[in-house]
């Protein structure tokens, strides 16, 4: 369905993001996985999806929190596949404090990651999609991009934003080929929703299992986390020739929790 496509997902060494790169190379594209680890894991990473799914894939260590590293990464792409024709703007940074005892240095940071990096991206992908009359981006928002919460104001401030960042790329791009869409997923059991989880327990002296079902009953009329893979799945829908008409659009993945 995306073979011939190039499709970069930032953040995407491990966790969702590695999931959402191996739904699209699983669909024909060549993948570009970036995020901050050992060279070794990253490539190790891009080698994992190329073996398994018969495409190309290659590790970029771009530091997202540079305008210029971003740059750099969007070159290197074009200058390997041709263009960028996809783009999941996935990366994340959170921190977890009220806001008057938030440090500003990782309140830039979080801004730096999580706003900016996916600006510069789409800022620098956009003008080859344009020539080639064809684009999707999609942009990893989420549950608190729709709602507050104590203690994380730079996660809520940055996933709102997000989204409308999408609606403006929407509708600019409306008529070139290009879409923009933000998937909004509830509770994905990521590593640091796990390491959060077991540092619960940890406190309330409570098995891990007991505190995770319990976390996931409180965030989900369903009562279970939303499995990586059907974000993925989501992604790649968007992606291809059915989403067509498919942009600005704001679509939770979350169990019914912004229903309840």
């Amino acid at each position: 369905m995306l073979n011939g496509k190039c499709a970069l997902v930032t953040g995407s060494v491990s966790g969702l993001g590695y999931v959402l790169a191996d739904g699209l190379a699983r669909s024909g594209a060549n993948v570009i996985v970036n995020g901050l680890c050992e060279a070794e894991a990253g490539h190790k990473a891009a080698e994992a999806l190329a073996s398994e799914h018969g495409i190309e894939a290659v590790f970029d260590p771009a530091d997202l929190r540079s305008h210029d590293e971003i740059e750099r990464m969007i070159s290197a792409a074009a200058a390997r596949f041709g263009a960028v024709d996809i783009l999941v703007n996935n990366a994340v940074v959170r921190h977890f404090s009220p806001i008057d005892e938030f440090a500003p240095e990782e309140w830039n940071t979080s801004i730096a990651v999580n706003l900016n990096a996916p600006f510069h991206a789409v800022r620098l992908a956009l003008p080859h999609m344009k020539r080639k009359g064809w684009g999707r981006i999609v942009n990893i928002s989420s549950y608190y991009g729709w709602r507050g919460a104590e203690n994380r104001i730079d996660y809520v401030t940055t996933k709102t934003a997000l989204i409308g960042m999408t609606r403006a790329i929407a509708i600019e791009t409306a008529r070139t080929g290009v879409t923009c869409n933000a998937i909004c997923p509830g509770t994905v059991l990521t590593p640091a929703i796990q390491g959060r989880i077991e540092g619960l327990a940890k406190e309330q002296g409570l098995p891990v299992e007991e505190v995770a079902q319990r976390y996931a009953e409180e965030r989900s009329p369903v009562g279970r986390f939303v499995p990586e893979a059907d974000v993925a799945s989501m992604a790649v829908y968007l992606c291809g020739p059915a989403s067509d008409n498919i942009t600005g659009t704001v679509l939770p993945i979350d169990g019914g929790w912004l229903a309840a």
